[in-house]
């Protein structure tokens, strides 16, 4: 089983490694907020796959909360913030 997750692991760090080349190099602001949003989520399957990897889930569910909540607030910051400033490249209709 263990190996399992360790498979698993690894083609999460791959997956990783994709999305961090849509931020490095995305086309808009809102393509790297997103592929940051992703990242962060692939990160909190990684905390978790770490916490049954060590038999200590309890602690890292508690981690993985922490770090998502803190991921969706700082999305959702970047959005609203790159929105107002008119640099996300979207026009809005009014």
């Amino acid at each position: 089983m263990e190996t399992f997750f360790l498979i698993c692991s690894v083609v999460f760090m791959i997956l990783l490694a994709l999305c961090l080349v849509r931020v490095v190099g995305g086309p808009t602001v809102l393509d790297r907020i997103v592929g940051g949003n992703v990242i962060g989520t692939k990160v909190t399957v990684l905390l978790l796959i770490i916490g049954v990897l060590y038999q200590e889930v309890e602690m890292f569910v508690d981690i993985a909360i922490a770090y998502a909540l803190l991921n969706f607030i700082t999305t959702l910051g970047a959005a609203k913030y790159f929105l107002h400033r008119g640099k996300a490249g979207l026009q809005e209709n009014d």
